[in-house]
């Protein structure tokens, strides 16, 4: 038997030429004898049938020259093939007419008309049959050999009828690893039908599934798109997690990944295609016009947010990426990736902290960036309640040092990467994401004052979680799931607002684009998922049963958090700009001045390792700063008993005046 690697060899472009042509000839001399047979009186000789088939040979080459024929991958052929070897054939046909009038003697005694006639059909019906042919063979051996090793491969259902679901067959007709037996849908609509010799089955409930799984047994359910998916995530995927039917998705044939076409490979469905929403519209022209030539830095390079922000910057022609992060491996794992994939990108690592004012000066005043993203920051709640004064050093303090170099080796732009945790803050690393705006804002409203001499402009964006970032939810889950449980969640009705890292990424450029100076950006983040439904639905996807094989353990809120996030984009809040998906918030205005000396006292009370002075700081200068479930609660009992005894005193005075 062949093996694959020769079946999967496509047959050199000379030879097909040779081939054609030949079947060509061949055709011209069984046309020539019928029409002898057909009119007596035209006797055909051996020298007029070479002639004739000679001038056939040659016509048939240069027709097939003009059109290519013989590029097409037989295996592969359409009806757009067919079309275009009708077309050579047409012309081979014309060539011949025309020698007809040039050396009629070639052809005399022959009626022209038939002989094309009889020709061009001839022509036509063998080139087609012996691509059929092949075509026939090709897939006999690939069957044989698919046969030897059916048994590894899982049987499989379409989800959809449509044209791109059918599709589907096509470009897993080769596959080692998944063999189509049909087809599926919802309702009754198609019982009965079927495509490609495939049956279609319906379902309208879960017992519809079980009864087709028990005759099937099929492997999985494979979805076209992530939107089918997400339609079916509460009926269809649902029912198959219960029956550890596997889901499958196959990204569209045609997605573009890092600006080129690329064909993915078909996998299992990921609870981050299920969460996601369809794709937001963003206007890449103007982005890419906005960073083309410029020389650009990322802090924070080498993290979750940072890392794609490279990746999605690399597409753009800019002149020059300045990748700063203080993480060694990561920026060495990010540094291996961009060389593999954008070899023509000029770009620096550099090793630093932001904490580091001389480090950074070194890194602006060397490569001069005129467009800042400031994406390195302390995240996770829980950490930084338990040390504060970390992060005032990076989160507020770091941002402090960046925003200064930029004005200072005047950037043109700075975009600070904030979170929705800064809205009404409970926790102490919300809170200084939330200090960390105050100065940047008042900084740039400070410049447009004229208070402060400077060209830069400030822009900060606001997003909630953001899907299979480092640390986040949904890997920690997946680890749980893969040790056998328990899965851990802090409280059965926490909720947060999910966003996909690349969907965040490009709502940051599309605001870093659109901006004039001093805005915080909002990102509408869709509706909010409740934490112990996600733990949920990721035991089903994989194949288990919840609180039979794998266990959810609820464990109380950690320090710092909140059951609710807040709403980043209501029309309370925030204010309309020409994108749907992005709005302005609205915000308290603080002097610039004081926004400085209220930093520079946090970070020498930070530095000092003083944490009651530095978050009884924090509140006082962010009075929305309410601590939940936290130690520094009590802060807030003294804050609100100073408070009523200012307007004791104020009452006592206005009295006695």
């Amino acid at each position: 038997m062949l093996r694959k690697a020769h079946l999967e060899r496509y047959t050199k472009l000379w030879i097909i030429l040779i081939v054609d042509m030949m079947i060509a000839t061949i055709a011209t001399t069984i046309a020539l004898a019928m029409s002898s047979y057909l009119i007596p009186e035209f006797s055909i000789t051996a020298v007029r049938l070479l002639e004739i088939d000679a001038l056939s040979l040659v016509f048939s080459g240069i027709a097939y020259g003009v059109f290519k024929t013989y590029r097409s991958v037989i295996r592969h052929s359409t009806m757009r093939d067919i079309l275009k070897l009708s077309e050579a054939v047409f012309l081979k046909e014309a060539m011949l007419l025309a020698a007809y009038f040039i050396a009629p003697t070639v052809f005399e005694g022959c009626n022209i008309a038939i002989l094309i006639i009889l020709d061009m059909l001839l022509s036509i019906c063998l080139l087609i049959s012996t691509r059929v042919m092949m075509i026939v063979t090709y897939d006999l051996l690939l069957s044989q050999q698919s046969a030897t090793s059916k048994h590894r491969r899982k049987r499989v259902l379409i989800y959809g009828t449509g044209d791109k679901q059918v599709a589907l067959i096509t470009r897993l007709h080769k596959s080692p690893h998944y063999i189509i037996t049909g087809f599926i849908n919802y309702g009754r609509k198609l019982r009965s039908y079927r495509i490609s010799d495939l049956p279609i089955f319906w379902f309208t409930s879960g017992n519809d599934l079980k009864k087709i799984y028990s005759i099937q047994h099929f492997d999985a359910v494979l979805f076209h798109s992530y939107d089918e998916a997400r339609e079916e995530k509460d009926r269809l995927i649902k029912a198959c997690g219960t029956l550890g039917i596997n889901v499958l998705i196959a990204p569209a044939i045609d997605e573009v990944i890092d600006g080129k076409l690329m064909q993915q490979n078909v996998r299992e469905i990921k609870i981050e295609d299920l969460l996601g929403r369809p794709e937001i519209k963003i206007s890449m022209d103007e982005i890419i016009a906005g960073f083309k030539g410029k020389t650009i830095m990322v802090t924070g390079a080498a993290g979750s947010i940072g890392s794609e922000l490279c990746r999605q910057l690399s597409n753009f022609d800019i002149r020059e990426l300045i990748l700063f992060d203080n993480a060694e491996t990561p920026m060495h794992n990010i540094r291996i990736e961009l060389e593999e994939r954008y070899p023509n990108l000029k770009f620096i690592p550099v090793i630093g902290d932001v904490r580091s004012a001389r480090r950074l000066d070194f890194a602006f005043r060397t490569y001069k960036p005129q467009v800042v993203f400031h994406a390195a920051a302390y995240k996770h709640v829980p950490l930084m309640e338990e040390n504060p004064c970390e992060a005032i050093c990076v989160n507020v303090a770091g941002t402090r040092n960046i925003a200064d170099m930029c004005i200072r080796y005047n950037a043109e732009k700075m975009v600070m990467i904030s979170t929705d945790k800064a809205v009404n803050p409970t926790n102490v690393m919300g809170a200084s994401k939330r200090l960390a705006e105050i100065y940047v804002q008042s900084l740039g409203q400070a410049i447009s004052r004229g208070g402060v001499a400077g060209t830069t402009k400030f822009i900060t964006t606001r997003f909630g979680n953001v899907l299979g970032s480092n640390g986040s939810v949904i890997p920690r889950f997946r680890e749980q799931i893969m040790r056998g449980g328990p899965v851990t969640v802090t409280h059965p009705d926490i909720t947060r607002f999910f966003m996909t890292i690349p969907e965040a990424c490009r709502l940051v450029m599309e605001a870093a684009t659109m901006s004039r100076g001093n805005e915080i950006f909002v990102f509408d983040m869709g509706e909010s998922v409740k934490i112990a439904d996600l733990a949920k639905r990721m035991i089903e996807l994989a194949g288990f049963e919840v609180d039979k094989e794998i266990h959810i353990e609820y464990t109380g809120l950690r320090p710092g958090e909140k059951l609710y996030e807040e709403v980043l984009s209501n029309s309370e809040n925030t204010l309309p700009t020409p994108h749907e998906k992005i709005r302005i918030a609205k915000v308290r205005e603080y002097e610039y001045e004081n926004a400085r000396q209220a930093v520079e006292q946090l970070e020498a009370f930070a530095l000092a390792v003083d944490v009651p002075s530095t978050v009884r700081l924090m509140k006082s200068t962010v009075p929305e700063f309410k601590s939940q479930n936290s130690r520094f609660e009590e802060y807030d009992k003294e804050y609100s008993e100073e408070t009523e005894d200012t307007q004791t005193i104020t009452a006592t005075e206005q009295v006695t005046a």
